[in-house]
């Protein structure tokens, strides 16, 4: 008996899996927030060396402030303000002729910088002064966050399958709405990088857990209806922090502001029930009963379900050891598995890059900060839509497959392009973003789809970390264009196309019931 076969009696997207996925989207909102905060909390506003120490002479008093500026402060070729560099002296004769000021002696800023705060009342940059030769201390922040989360989702992949999705994502909740408020009121840096490790820990175990929950309660012709709406709900929240953030400039509160819905997430985890796939996997068949009459009487079909008893239900997963714990090791004993954790392992590495390679260097648009950014996130919202089709009409695995290319075509056209042709370059870019978007959004469903009830929550957790792993170094694949301009595009494009490749290679799960045991994969032919 396969407990498809349990949904279609009890109705597999009723009531009760709407109640479901509507307390999820509560709870994953503010998830792309804080993986995108630093957007924000880090931003650099342009800034100057403070000369106020200056003003103590008799002359330099005398003078307005864009004199005293152009005595102090050296300029660039494109005529704004050195940011980390002073004269040693004043150069008053810089008033009569500025022309040459490439021998005067120039020192590091002595006592500060000065802010511009038009844009942003407050930053991590202006609090600590992380600019100039400090400016990687500032950058260090997001890679700290992911390297948080990407031991948070081994970590929570592998507590959920132990202990359940339930409780998991409670703890989830709570520990992340509290670090995360806690590191907004940090006194220094390295308080501020160690809770904001935390943080990213801890949120984590959102996304892996309330993935898993969703597609392990509905039915095979809604999963991935369901796997587009958790998607959506990345998109609603990154759309939303421009606007939170445009009203919100100080960062501290800011970082308060897209923390603070995890209140309401706490207050309706009350309603969330237990896998009962899990809970027959685990041999918990009366709690697993007790939630399946809970679904039927919520979606109007209890009928069926006074029917079956409880010892039917230890027919649907038949394993030798049905108590034992499974670990990590478990994706690599067998060798189906195995080929499954390495494959679907590259594939979220792929994706991720990709992605984030994308969005981290969009540029072009010459709109401020706050329109940028919402412009970025709303062009995910037709990608996904598209994929809510493509899902069934070509399959996951095509779906993945094309979108990984064509996101990589995109990257490649802009190789060609001539930079002056910025706007041309922007649109292509753009495509790109929505492509990748597309083949992140199918693959966390895919994989979640390949993955055996009793080690999904495992599998999904190491492909999490291997996704953040990709996330961490693509900072560092940008970087490389100090070798070659066009070389950071060209990885990407590689990464890109190995993902397709190797996604190539997955089983396709289009109309096919999950699979429930480790034997189930290892049958597979």
């Amino acid at each position: 008996m396969k407990f498809e076969n349990i949904l279609a009696d009890i109705n597999g997207f009723g009531r009760f899996q709407k109640m479901i996925i509507a307390i999820s989207f509560l709870g994953r909102f503010t998830l792309p927030c804080h993986f995108m905060l630093n957007n924000f909390i880090a931003a650099v506003p342009s800034h100057h060396c403070d000369i106020g120490s200056l003003a103590e002479g008799g002359f330099f008093r005398n003078l307005s402030q864009a004199e005293r500026l152009a005595v102090s402060i050296p300029v660039k070729e494109d005529g704004s303000l050195d940011s980390c560099q002073m004269f040693a002296e004043p150069q008053y004769h810089l008033l009569i002729n500025s022309s040459n000021m490439t021998d005067l002696p120039k020192v590091p800023c002595q006592n500060g910088w000065v802010y511009d705060n038009t844009t942003f009342k407050s930053s991590l940059t202006s609090e600590w002064d992380l600019v100039c030769d400090r400016r990687g201390k500032n950058q260090a922040t997001a890679t700290i966050f992911f390297v948080g989360v990407m031991f948070g989702a081994i970590t929570f992949g592998s507590l959920s399958d132990r202990f359940g999705r339930r409780i998991m994502l409670l703890v989830s909740y709570v520990s992340g709405m509290l670090i995360a408020i806690a590191s907004a009121f940090s006194t220094s840096y390295v308080m501020f990088a160690v809770l904001r490790f935390f943080t990213g820990f801890c949120l984590t175990g959102i996304v892996i857990v309330s993935s898993v929950l969703n597609v392990e309660w509905v039915d095979i012709e809604h999963r991935k209806l369901v796997g587009v709406i958790d998607s959506l709900s990345w998109t609603f929240g990154n759309t939303a922090l421009a606007a939170i953030a445009y009203l919100v400039t100080d960062w501290r509160w800011l970082i308060v502001s897209v923390t603070s819905p995890l209140t309401l997430a706490i207050i309706t985890w009350r309603w969330m029930p237990e896998s009962a796939r899990w809970l027959i996997a685990n041999g918990k068949l009366e709690q697993a009963h007790m939630y399946l009459k809970k679904c039927a009487k919520m979606n109007g079909t209890a009928e069926p379900i006074d029917t079956l008893q409880i010892e039917t239900l230890s027919t649907i997963v038949v394993t030798e050891k049905r108590d034992r714990p499974y670990s990590y090791f478990d994706l690599i004993r067998t060798p189906n598995m195995r080929k499954l954790a390495l494959c679907t392992g590259t594939v979220w590495f792929c994706v991720a890059t990709t992605f984030y390679g994308i969005s981290f260097n969009l540029t072009g648009f010459g709109l401020n900060i706050y329109l940028t950014h919402f412009t970025y996130a709303l062009i995910e919202l037709p990608a996904k839509v598209a994929i809510y089709y493509l899902l069934d009409k070509i399959g996951r695995r095509s779906t993945e497959v094309g979108t990984l290319l064509m996101a990589g075509v995109c990257l490649g056209i802009n190789i060609v392009i001539p930079k002056d042709m910025s706007t041309v370059r922007t649109a292509v870019a753009v495509i790109g973003k929505g492509f990748s978007s597309a083949s992140f959004a199918t693959i966390v469903l895919y994989s979640s789809e390949l993955f055996p009830t009793v080690i999904r929550q495992n599998g999904m957790g190491y492909n999490s970390f291997m996704g953040r792993l990709g996330v961490a170094v693509t900072p560092l694949i940008l970087l490389l264009d100090e070798v070659w301009k066009d070389l950071p595009p060209v990885v990407l494009v590689s990464v890109a196309v190995l993902g397709a490749i190797v996604a190539r290679t997955l089983s396709e799960t289009h109309n096919r019931c999950l699979p429930e045991t480790i034997e189930d994969i290892e049958q597979q032919e």
